[in-house]
């Protein structure tokens, strides 16, 4: 249903949150200018647009477009909240997946050809594939059959609308199953691509996993169905994957309007397409019949109806009777966060220290736990959880963000005394 408030139906003209599958339409709109020479993908980007978020690090001078594509650009997902964007490595030598990148790449394509986003996509992408029912930026015409975002408790979220200037190229396409699936047809033959074109788009770039490769924009799998081109989305309410084989003609498409979507992305593989898919095993997603969900809904419940106290003994006395696969990291620290959120903060301190007992050498629940005494004000245990995580992993970008937030905070603090 499109709202669990009015029990509208979803149908196949129903609009939702692509999420990240906005990724590969625009990189399909970037190789059309590729292929009018108006964009080089191996010319740094810094030649068509000085980036001054990144100027600071001559590295940036040496990223291209082809990185981009290829998430070789060094760039994290998304910069830290109120932080600064970074370089994590050094450009091209490695595969890390990034929004940020897209939105370099965005700001280029908008130089080069003297468009917004949303006219571009109208021009190279939306118009000569007749998807009349998408775009980047909210279109009052979509209210009439949209899919609102529901969260893990099935509760309506609040849609976000962006507006002129705030469409982006990594994540806020709108779009309907059958726009989507004429895009994927297009892809399947190659038309609005040069032969050549065409064929670099779905040929392996850079090695991600076993089985996983990206190609230019949009990601490849090897299985014993052969090569397959795929992506997912992820959005707040909003999750998506599609997946298609260009040999045998047929391809798949799908969005959910819940934060539990990807819970059924495996069943829903073996029920269109079947066989192994390393990509969604790449992604590892929690399926909805994983033990560690049953018994994180188990400790949820607990939570609600006694209290951390009681959560905790119920945990330790799980640990006797339940799968070992039941217990890792990750479920304990989505434990915690839902407390967070709740602002239930000294709950949410006790099962993070739960998660750093239970996981000493884990650089994750350190980090959590720093945000949690963050929240709570007491900064000096942030700074201490903070440090450790840093320890544990270097590379933690966030962790270093916010330690200068934290310490700036202190500083202001001591000059105002």
């Amino acid at each position: 249903m499109r709202s669990v408030e009015t029990g509208e139906p979803v149908d196949e003209n129903t609009v939702f949150e692509a999420a990240s599958l906005s990724k590969p339409v625009f990189a399909y709109a970037a190789l059309q200018l590729v292929d009018q020479g108006l964009l080089d993908l191996d010319r740094p980007l810094y030649e068509y647009w000085p980036y001054e978020d990144i100027a600071y690090d001559e590295r940036y001078k040496t990223i291209t477009a082809r990185m981009v594509l290829t998430h070789s650009s060094g760039f994290p997902n998304w910069r830290p909240r109120e932080g600064r964007l970074t370089i994590g490595f050094a450009p091209g030598t490695e595969f890390s997946y990034s929004g940020e990148g897209f939105g370099y790449l965005q700001m280029v394509l908008m130089e080069i050809t003297g468009e917004p986003l949303q006219e571009m996509m109208e021009r190279l992408v939306f118009q000569p594939l007749g998807m009349a029912s998408s775009g980047y930026i909210w279109d009052d015409r979509f209210a009439a059959n949209l899919a609102l975002p529901h969260s893990t408790t099935g509760e309506v979220l609040e849609k976000r609308k962006p507006g002129r200037g705030q469409g982006h190229a990594a994540a806020t396409l709108h779009t309907t199953a059958p726009d989507f699936a004429r895009f994927l047809i297009a892809l399947m033959s190659g038309s609005g691509l040069s032969e050549e074109m065409a064929a670099a788009m779905l040929t392996p770039q850079i090695q991600v996993d076993t089985g996983v490769t990206w190609g230019l924009g949009i990601g490849l799998q090897d299985n014993e169905a052969g090569l397959g081109f795929w992506h997912w989305g992820d959005n707040t309410g909003y999750k998506a994957y599609t997946l298609t084989y260009p040999e045998r003609k047929m391809g798949m498409v799908w969005f959910t309007n819940s934060n539990n979507g990807q819970l059924i992305l495996e069943a829903l593989l073996a029920r269109t397409v079947g066989g192994e898919h390393p990509a969604a095993a790449w992604l590892d997603y929690e399926r909805y019949d994983a033990p560690s969900r049953q018994l994180r809904l188990a400790l949820e419940r607990t939570l609600d109806e006694g209290g951390v106290a009681d959560a905790i003994r119920q945990y330790r006395a799980a640990k006797a009777s339940q799968p070992a696969e039941a217990f890792n990291e990750f479920m304990l620290n989505t434990l915690g966060y839902r407390l967070l959120r709740s602002d239930r903060v000294d709950d949410a301190i006790e099962i993070f220290k739960l998660n750093i007992e239970e996981y000493p050498d884990a650089w994750n629940p350190y980090d959590s736990l720093g945000e949690a005494y963050m929240v709570a004000g007491k900064l000096d245990l942030a700074i201490e959880y903070y440090e450790r995580s840093l320890e544990l992993n270097p590379e933690n970008t966030n962790g270093k963000a916010m330690l200068e937030r934290i310490r700036a905070q202190l500083a202001e603090q001591a000059a105002a005394s």
